[in-house]
């Protein structure tokens, strides 16, 4: 199923994840996947702060990451 938001997908995770992140560099907040790659790394980071053994910027990547993830491949 080739999604509206993404015209240019293919397939291929490395290409659909370098385009994504250069549309989000590009448009910034207004890009539809720059607010919950945010959102979710600033949640990883709480949890980073509070779970032993996990630093504030592993969260935040893990969080970030994870989202990323998700918009690149929802299924």
């Amino acid at each position: 199923m080739i999604d509206p938001q993404r015209p240019n997908q293919n397939g291929d995770f490395v290409n659909d994840a370098r385009q994504e992140l250069a549309g989000m560099l590009k448009d910034g907040l207004s890009h539809p996947s720059t607010k919950p790659v945010l959102i979710w790394g600033a949640a990883g980071a709480v949890a980073g702060a509070l779970l032993p053994f996990v630093s504030l910027g592993l969260g935040l990547a893990a969080g970030a990451g994870y989202q990323f993830y998700k918009r690149v491949r929802p299924d």
